[in-house]
């Protein structure tokens, strides 16, 4: 699943490719993938006409601002945004077609078909589902050394799934939590309100630079990811734990291993990471 620094890149490269474009019409292929609202027609018939203004992001959703409207989207396991001419044909896998006025189309691909589309009016977006519930970006001022130490003393859950948790804060996911116990030094097991405050100082430190640098990178290439462009991120070539059981620690040279925390799929080195 594409996480913040993906996302983000995404949303850099669509905010070229289709500023002040008027939409003429939509196609939707795959109806579910609209949940807001409910009724497709009155989600074409509501973006007609409308110029998309912006690109934005909050944790992993894009948000698509045209004239009236903040269209939020997210990618999930497999989606994709691309820009297209209409004469070029599309696959099965095309669920929505958001065609322009200059004959171009920016076509909505998802093999998984689980990738999710709520249309507000503008300002609405941030009041109601999916958005509501997030927690800060960790970008932002609200996302203090402070602010996690409160969250993280709260709970009595393994430190991995607590930082997954987007009510915490937004824009983790798998990848980037691996990475950035990683570079703490803390085992994903580890009981979140067991951490010391020079601990949770390190942490937070980590996960705000673990996820600047994936961004500079233009995400990881993890899967099927690409940017709406069709190129790949590099961010995967700087990876310390994700992806790399078996292989050595770059800090220790101890084999790295692999284990399930909170479901997931979770890396980490025995000696760097000690529980």
């Amino acid at each position: 699943m594409p996480e913040l620094p993906e996302v983000e890149t995404v949303r850099k490269t669509l905010k070229k490719l289709v500023s002040n474009k008027q939409i003429e019409n939509i196609t939707v292929h795959w109806p579910k993938i609209i949940k807001n609202p409910v009724e497709v027609e009155q989600f074409v018939d509501a973006l007609k006409g409308e110029i998309i203004e912006d690109v934005g992001r909050r944790g992993k959703f894009l948000i698509i601002y045209t004239t009236t409207f903040a269209l939020v989207s997210h990618l999930r396991m497999e989606g994709k945004y691309g820009l297209y001419p209409k004469e070029e044909p599309y696959d099965k896998h095309t669920h929505v077609i958001f065609q322009f006025t200059d004959g171009s189309e920016l076509r909505y691909r998802d093999v998984r078909k689980f990738g999710t589309m709520h249309l507000y009016i503008k300002g609405e977006e941030f009041e109601k589902p999916p958005l509501i519930d997030l927690g800060p970006e960790p970008f932002s001022e609200d996302f203090t050394k402070e602010y996690l130490s409160d969250k993280l003393k709260k709970t009595n859950r393994k430190i991995k799934p607590a930082l997954l948790d987007q009510k915490v804060f937004v824009g983790l996911g798998n990848i980037y939590v691996d990475e950035a116990l990683f570079r703490s030094g803390i085992h994903p097991e580890r009981i979140a309100n067991s951490l010391s405050e020079e601990e949770l100082t390190v942490l937070h430190q980590e996960i705000v630079k673990t996820l600047e640098e994936a961004v500079k990178k233009g995400g990881s290439t993890i899967r099927s990811y690409v940017n709406s462009q069709g190129e790949i991120g590099m961010f995967q070539l700087e990876l310390y734990a994700y992806g790399r059981k078996g292989e050595e620690c770059k800090r220790c040279g101890t084999p790295l291993e692999k284990t399930t925390v909170g479901g997931r799929g979770t890396h980490f080195c025995p000696k760097c990471q000690k529980l």
